[in-house]
């Protein structure tokens, strides 16, 4: 699509009932990002309370209807997801915006293939529409989706906002002017405003000579229309802050730091000031506050109540015991009939879980061990998964594996015609592996004669085990009893007898290839290396997820291709450069972090290697810059290499921690070339297995990354004392 051009979905598809999109970019570093949101609109065009308005603190709006899924790595990048269940949006809604925004003084004009693709319920692509000519911008509107003579249309907008997120707010109806603030504390929109104005200044002074556009600081700055006139002011309810009061009615903006988390801080800097009226003076700084839904989440504790256990050997009772399990099909079908029945419980975890494969919003319920007639003989798929939404239903067929069990592809099918023959939507595989783009786990057979379209979607134990965590643990649920029930969901699905801990063995041939590049007889071409790449890729994502439900933060890996390319070819040079060079390479992007983590296992030498490079930022002398860094890594191990990177010549002096400490001028270049950054790197052994044992290679990556992260990256950005 070209920007402005629309289209009715009907003419595009008949599973339009709910769609989802996907926002993508990327960049040279890898590093590159911004925010997803989405505004719900009225006839008039403007929000009507702060429920319309869908962000990463709040990322379901619309009574369910919209849900943003967050990141899912692609062949060559990733890209954020937004499912839209298009029946169930109310109908005071007439248009949903989406949009994304730019903090810390970036620009979507520093990123690379700014696109919008919107697919239908069943994965099909629908449209796709790239984004250009947004150099200036900091927010930006790629598309709308509105409704017109009884059906919703798609429009291709491509509208930048050099203003950032208060001018996008502001066109919509969101209050930032000081008089919408009580003397308890400000609106989470007009801190937003506070820190995004901070963050210009900021970026302004790091860049000598750069002039700021006047309309940075007034009106909308909107980029590409002409500016409207002022919001009419839209009534919401009052919604409660911390320490009493109520705050002014507004929709809430979220306030955003450079990791792109809602700011937590008292907000400085001078306030935004309106079209044609002065800047107010600086405030003191007030109370710092999170801008919070209307309803408060309900999270784990950090700590757990002390034991009223006389000892060790007391073992808590367990809503899922897992250690009378003995068969593995024992295991899957406690693991699917646990699983499935959660999720009919939980809503928030049921709706996680499903909303990326086009179910609705709406009463959910599950079953298991249900038989469905298949000619003469009657299958019984593991689990089915049924969702109801005004009278109409969306139906899914689950098959589940444990442990190192494959799915088989003769049951699948199976499961595909059925489906087809009865009108369900979808079929769900669950098992340990990690499906990769572009390399199916099964291949199924589709009939294109029949008109109806079922989807095959597949789930990995790690993937279920990370958004439990990131709901009971980061972002919360409705009410204890749900978090308590996601708890012992996690206690038994990361029991040691689940048999559900995701991606667990390199494969068949990880042994052979180790052998051939110590060898040196593994040769280009070889198929057995292009297999080891795969299950690399699926390690790096189980490492990201996990890590990421951990730490409640977006990580991701890092895919340094062309856009577009494909990711058969790009294996397939992967797995050349292994048979070359003996070594597998992986970055993974982490939210916060000032550079990208690297990770190499070097089959030649069995060394894993954990780095990170990070910029010499700071005034002062070089030593004063290698003392600061020293500093900051005071709790560092003493193994820990560091490497000066010199501009213009890459790497320059190196040594340890441990020699560093009492000389750090040790590290600085002895002819007075510029520092550009530093290099942190830690090796350890790599494990020879190919499975998951404790001297198995993929605990070895698991460990080396958990410690790196822990005593290394999370005390580089730290401040310094």
């Amino acid at each position: 699509m070209v920007k402005g051009a629309n289209v009715g979905l009907s003419a595009l598809s008949e599973n339009v009932g709910a769609v989802v999109v996907g926002l993508g970019w990327s960049s040279a570093t890898g590093e590159g990002d911004a925010d997803v949101s989405v505004l719900l609109l009225d006839a008039d065009g403007k929000v009507r309370s702060d429920a319309d308005f869908c962000f990463y603190n709040n990322p379901v709006a619309g009574d369910g209807s919209v849900h943003l899924l967050g990141k899912t790595p692609t062949a060559d990048g990733s890209e954020d997801r937004i499912s839209f269940d298009l029946d169930a949006v109310p109908p005071e809604v007439d248009k949903v915006v989406v949009a994304a925004s730019r903090y810390g003084g970036a620009r979507f004009g520093e990123l690379d293939g700014l696109r919008l693709t919107l697919a239908d319920s069943t994965g099909d692509a629908l449209a796709r529409f790239a984004v250009h000519d947004v150099e200036e911008v900091s927010a930006l509107i790629f598309g709308e989706l509105y409704r017109r003579a009884g059906e919703w249309k798609f429009r291709a907008v491509g509208q930048g906002y050099a203003s950032g997120l208060a001018g996008l707010a502001t066109d919509y109806g969101v209050d930032i002017d000081d008089d919408a603030e009580t003397a308890d504390g400000e609106t989470a929109v007009a801190q937003a405003a506070r820190a995004e104005a901070a963050d210009e200044e900021a970026a302004s002074a790091r860049t000598a000579g750069t002039e700021r556009a006047g309309t940075e600081r007034a009106g909308t700055g909107r980029v590409g229309a002409e500016p409207e006139g002022s919001a009419p002011e839209v009534p919401v309810p009052d919604v409660e802050v911390p320490g009493g009061g109520s705050t002014a009615p507004s929709a809430r903006v979220p306030a955003q730091s450079r990791d792109g988390h809602a700011v937590d801080r008292a907000a400085t800097g001078p306030e935004p000031a309106k079209p044609g009226t002065a800047a107010a003076p600086a405030d003191a700084p007030k109370s710092a506050r999170r801008p919070r839904t209307a309803k408060k989440k309900v999270t784990l504790p950090r700590t757990a109540k002390k034991s009223l256990a006389d000892n060790d050997t007391w073992r808590t009772a367990r809503l899922f015991p897992g250690s009378a399990l003995k068969s593995d099909r024992e295991r899957e079908t406690r693991a699917t009939s646990v699983v499935l029945s959660v999720m009919a419980q939980v809503p928030e975890f049921g709706r996680r879980l499903t909303a990326a494969f086009g179910a609705p919003a709406g009463r959910m319920e599950t079953f298991t061990e249900v038989t469905l007639p298949h000619g003469e003989s009657p299958r019984r798929p593991d689990g089915v998964i049924r969702v109801e939404r005004a009278g109409k239903l969306w139906t899914a067929l689950v098959e589940t594996k444990t442990n190192g069990n494959a799915l088989k592809p003769d049951q699948v099918q199976a499961y595909m015609d059925i489906a087809a023959r009865r009108g369900y939507e979808a079929v769900i595989t669950l098992s340990n592996d990690v499906a990769l783009e572009g390399s199916p786990l099964v291949d199924v057979r589709i009939d294109r004669r029949r008109k109806h379209k079922v989807a095959l979607w597949h789930l990995s134990w790690a993937e279920v085990v990370h958004q439990a965590q990131m709901l009971i643990r980061h972002e919360g649920v409705g009410d204890a009893a749900h978090a308590w029930l996601l708890q012992e969901l996690l206690h038994y699905l990361q029991h040691e007898n689940s048999g559900c801990h995701g991606f667990q063995n390199m494969g068949a041939a990880w042994v052979p290839v180790r052998r051939g590049i110590d060898e040196e007889t593994l040769c280009q071409g070889d198929a057995r290396a292009l297999e080891v790449i795969e299950n690399w890729e699926r390690l790096v994502r189980q490492v990201c997820l996990r890590l990421g439900g951990e730490l409640g933060q977006k990580v991701l890996p890092v895919q340094r291709t062309r856009r577009g390319a494909d990711p058969g070819a790009r294996r397939t040079e992967l797995a050349d450069h292994l048979c070359e060079q003996g070594r597998l390479n992986a970055e993974i992007r982490i939210e916060g972090t000032p550079g990208v983590l690297g990770i190499t296992a070097d089959l030649r030498t069995g060394k894993l290697r954990t780095s990170i490079e990070v910029p010499a930022e700071g005034a002062g002398y070089p030593l004063a810059r290698a003392k600061r860094l020293v500093r900051r890594l005071s709790d560092a191990p003493a193994d820990l290499h560091i490497e000066t990177l010199v501009d213009g010549r890459g790497p320059g002096p190196r040594g340890t921690l441990e020699r560093l400490r009492p000389e750090p001028a040790d590290i600085l270049p002895k002819d007075g070339a510029q520092i550009t950054g530093f290099r942190l790197s830690l090796f350890k052994g790599m494990g020879a297995g190919r499975g998951s044992a404790e001297t198995g290679f993929i605990r070895s990556v698991d460990d080396a990354v958990d410690r790196f992260h822990a005593q290394v990256v999370a005390h580089v950005d730290a401040p310094v004392v």
